[in-house]
């Protein structure tokens, strides 16, 4: 497998073509933004980090019957990925309640959310990414419904499976947001799970483990996502 050009480049991550039209390889940067990449910084072990927790996470999904684009982890920063037709529709689930929500809905702060909440965002930056619903996707066909349905259906196998996974080690899995795209007409799982677009808290204390701390200027940003890692059992590399 070779490495080729660059084909696309996001605020935290890079993507370059292969010899092998249906792959690609994704590399994880250090960069990190916040706000829409209003704020921006370079942190230092980030891309490392979160190219190896994803990975990680992505084996836990696959294991548990969720179809992922993940092949297979180049290096420390690197991953090979089946190249899919995205669909620009992000899905959120909230266990409880913190960000935006709290300030659309006027709800506090760690309010447990039963059931779940299930929201659809237009992946469009410029546009801040802003919240959608079916109709919407339907109506200008950035998804159709049975994408929709599948969608939701591996976003909340995703939810039972990662809510226990970071019970077992002591953090609350407050909310996520999911990417997905085809591959030869499936669905699958796409872009990353990572600390970057979850929230996760100390089960006992509440403390944010997550990109919160960065948003909020908490510090420690990589040091809480190492120790996210091991509390999941996970054991880094940086070389």
């Amino acid at each position: 497998m070779e490495k080729r050009e660059e084909l696309y480049a996001g605020k935290a991550k890079s993507v370059y073509t292969t010899d092998d039209p249906d792959l690609l390889v994704m590399h994880f940067r250090n960069d990190t933004s916040a706000f829409d990449g209003k704020k921006r910084e370079q942190l230092d072990r980030k891309g490392a980090v979160n190219n190896q927790f994803n990975a990680f996470i992505m084996s836990k999904l696959r294991e548990a019957g969720i179809p992922t684009h993940m092949e297979r982890q180049l290096s420390v920063d690197e991953s090979l990925v089946k190249r899919l037709q995205m669909i620009p529709v992000e899905c959120v689930v909230r266990n409880i309640a913190a960000g935006s929500i709290c300030r659309r809905l006027g709800i506090q702060e760690g309010t447990e959310l039963s059931p779940p909440t299930y929201e659809l965002f237009l992946k469009d930056d410029a546009l801040g990414d802003p919240m959608i619903n079916e109709s919407h996707a339907l109506s200008f066909a950035w998804a159709t419904e049975a994408q929709l349905e599948r969608m939701k259906e591996l976003t909340f196998m995703a939810n039972d499976v990662l809510r226990k996974l970071f019970l077992d080690g002591g953090m609350l899995l407050v909310d996520f947001k999911l990417e997905f795209g085809v591959f030869h007409g499936e669905v699958l799982l796409a872009d990353e799970f990572s600390p970057d677009g979850c929230r996760l808290w100390d089960k006992e204390t509440r403390e944010k483990l997550d990109k919160d701390r960065f948003r909020q200027d908490l510090g420690n940003v990589v040091e809480s996502y190492e120790q996210v890692g091991r509390r999941l059992g996970m054991t880094f590399s940086y070389q």
